[in-house]
């Protein structure tokens, strides 16, 4: 296409142009060889910004990034730094079992790597400033169904999220989550898509009488636990909302430390709204049943209040 294919998104699109084949690569569909040499070009002083086509071929870079970029900086006694920045996308897009996974919460048991999730275009500037002048490796997770329609590649079921996006600096801290709705009956922490999802099941509650505070966590590593446990102990009651499998998901991690600060005020049992235990199906009817809905978000907060 007219200005390069810009990967698999056209997330890139035209960035060759405006800063040269010098900076702007393209590289063999090799993961493994993608996360090498950003690590290593980290390590030899610049700031690679590395991106795959889907967050599934991150397995192909375990060894990479768990054993080499996230553990250099402690090996060395902080000598060493590894400013890198990796980009996938992650979500359900009707791609089936290999494309379409949401992988974030196998990244936050590897200490060493940060992980940022932004849910909308002004945070995704902000959060991407900010990875890139981290002197750690920084996961960084964008869902296909946030990206609209840039370039040739929209997805379909693509949310449109519009909003400002400042074209002077600025920059979001990591660690500092976003209340997007307030709310005084129930917490619902969610990332990334679900984020939209929560916000739409708070607004079919509001009409019985249910307020919901939703919390969009932007960053799991670090997690913000204050701005949680602030919430919760207004609420006395949390859903947390993730489209990651159940079992070992970031949601548990949350509840986990809820339930370890917060017990006391806790009104109902915590409840975690996720995709089962099975890979992501590939048809589009049983892909609809995998992924968190609005319903089942609902439904969620029905039961604890």
């Amino acid at each position: 296409m007219e200005g390069g294919f810009g990967g698999a998104f056209t997330v890139t699109l035209g960035l060759e142009r405006e800063f040269g084949h010098h900076r702007v690569l393209d590289t063999p569909i090799s993961e493994a060889v993608i996360a090498g040499v950003a690590a290593g070009a980290a390590l030899g002083g610049l700031v690679p910004v590395a991106d795959v086509q889907y967050g599934d071929f991150l397995f192909l870079a375990m060894d990479q990034l768990a054993n080499q970029a996230a553990k250099m900086r402690y090996m060395s006694g902080g000598k060493l730094a590894v400013p890198m920045v990796f980009r996938a996308p992650v979500g359900a897009t009707t791609r089936g079992a290999q494309h379409g996974q949401s992988l974030e919460a196998l990244f936050l048991h590897i200490p060493g790597l940060k992980v940022a999730c932004p849910s909308n275009p002004y945070d995704a500037k902000g959060l991407l400033k900010t990875a890139i002048r981290d002197p750690n490796p920084v996961l960084f997770f964008e869902h296909k169904l946030l990206y609209g329609s840039k370039g040739a590649r929209k997805e379909a079921g693509g949310l449109e999220v519009l909003g400002m996006v400042p074209e002077e600096e600025y920059l979001i801290p990591f660690g500092e989550a976003k209340t997007v709705r307030p709310g005084r009956d129930v917490t619902v922490v969610a990332n990334l898509l679900m984020v939209h999802k929560s916000v739409q099941a708070a607004r079919t509650l509001a009409e019985s009488g249910i307020e919901a505070e939703v919390i969009d966590v932007r960053t799991l590593v670090p997690l913000d636990t204050g701005a949680i446990f602030r919430s919760v102990e207004r609420t006395g009651r949390l859903v947390v909302v993730e489209e990651g499998n159940l079992t070992g998901g970031w949601g548990a991690e949350v509840a986990a430390r809820v339930a370890d600060a917060c017990i006391g005020y806790l009104d109902a049992p915590i409840r975690r709204v996720a995709a089962p235990d099975t890979p992501v199906p590939f048809a589009p009817v049983m892909e609809n049943c995998y992924v968190p809905s609005v319903e089942r978000i609902v439904a969620a907060v029905r039961e604890i209040c």
